[in-house]
C-alpha cells in the first residue's frame, strides 16, 4: 500500500474520530413536547421516526399519502407516549398540499421545532430508459415539494430556534446505476439545502440544517426493489431514523449513516476508476 493511500486513510479515520469526540451530546429531554411534523411517516424510516419521536414524548404530525395507514400510525404514537399524534393525508406532488401540511402542522401544535422531510415517490430500480414525464413527477415530490415546506415553515422554526431535517441519501453524493431520476432529485435536495445552510448562517438566523445521507436501509419498498439485484448490505430503519432525529436534534450540519457513507465519496475522489469498476461490475447482479 503506498504512502499516499494510507496518510489518507488515517486522515479520514483521525477526522471521523474526531468529529464523534466533539460532536454534541444528545439529551433525550430536549424533544419532551418538542412539536415535530415528519412527512413520509406511514411507512419505513419516517414511521419509525415517529415512533421514536413519540417515546420521547414529543407532539407529532405525520403525513403521506394513504389515510387509513396513517391513522394507524398516530394511533401506536399515542400508545407509545406521545403527547399529541396528528395525521393529514396528502400529495405532495400537488401544488397546494406541501402548503396545506404546514399550515396544519402550525395550527394544531401552535408552531414548529422540527421539520423532517423525509417523503419520496415511488421510482423503479432499472436502466433508464428516458421517460421524461415520471422524472418531472418525481423532481416535484423528491425536490420542489421540500424546498416549499421549508419555506413555508422557516418564520416559525426562527421563531421556535428549530431545526430543518432533510433526508438525503449516497446517491446524492456520488452516482449510481438504475437510479437515474431517484439520484437526481437527491443531488438537487442536497445542492439547495447545503447552500440554503450558508445563506441563513450569513443572516443569523436561528434554524439550523440537517443533511442525513443515508445508505440502503431495510425498508419493505426498497428492499423489494433491490432484493436479488444489488450485494449492498442493507441497515435497519429504526437506527436510521433514531440517528436522524439525533442530528437534527443536535443540530448536526451532516449525518452519515451508516459510517461508510462518508468515507466511500471520498474513496471515490481518491481512486475514481477503481471505485467505477467496482460499481459497474460487482456491487449489481446484471446482465445486458
Amino acid at each position: 500500500m503506498g504512502t499516499f493511500v494510507k496518510i489518507s486513510i488515517v486522515s479520514i479515520l483521525v477526522a471521523y474520530l474526531a468529529f464523534k469526540w466533539t460532536a454534541p451530546r444528545f439529551d433525550p429531554e430536549s424533544l419532551k413536547g418538542a412539536r415535530v411534523l415528519v412527512t413520509g411517516a406511514s411507512t419505513g424510516i419516517g414511521e419509525q421516526m415517529a415512533y421514536h419521536y413519540a417515546r420521547f414524548g414529543a407532539q407529532i404530525v405525520i403525513t403521506a399519502r394513504r389515510e387509513k395507514v396513517l391513522q394507524q400510525v398516530t394511533e401506536k404514537c399515542l400508545s407509545l407516549g406521545a403527547q399529541k399524534a396528528l395525521y393529514i393525508a396528502a400529495d405532495m406532488a400537488s401544488e397546494s398540499d406541501p402548503d396545506k401540511v404546514v399550515d396544519f402542522a402550525l395550527e394544531k401544535l401552535g408552531g414548529l421545532d422540527y421539520l423532517v422531510l423525509n417523503h419520496i415517490g415511488p421510482t423503479p430500480f432499472a436502466m433508464w430508459e428516458g421517460d421524461m414525464e415520471h422524472t418531472r413527477w418525481l423532481m416535484k415530490v423528491n425536490f420542489f415539494s421540500y424546498i416549499q415546506m421549508a419555506w413555508r415553515a422557516l418564520p416559525s422554526l426562527e421563531q421556535s430556534k428549530g431545526s430543518l431535517v432533510v433526508v438525503s441519501s449516497l446517491l446524492a453524493k456520488m452516482t449510481n446505476p438504475f437510479t437515474l431520476p431517484y439520484s437526481s432529485t437527491k443531488f438537487a435536495l442536497n445542492g439547495f439545502f447545503g447552500s440554503l445552510h450558508h445563506e441563513l448562517a450569513m443572516k443569523k438566523s436561528n434554524v439550523s440544517i440537517s443533511i442525513c445521507t443515508l445508505g440502503l436501509i431495510d425498508t419493505e419498498s426498497a428492499m423489494d426493489k433491490v432484493r436479488g439485484v444489488t450485494k449492498i448490505p442493507a441497515y435497519p430503519a429504526t437506527e436510521a431514523a433514531l440517528n436522524i432525529i439525533i442530528a437534527g436534534a443536535t443540530r448536526q450540519l451532516d449525518l452519515y449513516y451508516p459510517w461508510f457513507t462518508q468515507v466511500v465519496p471520498i474513496m471515490k475522489e481518491l481512486f475514481p476508476w477503481a471505485t467505477n469498476y467496482v460499481i459497474q461490475n460487482y456491487s449489481y447482479n446484471y446482465n445486458p
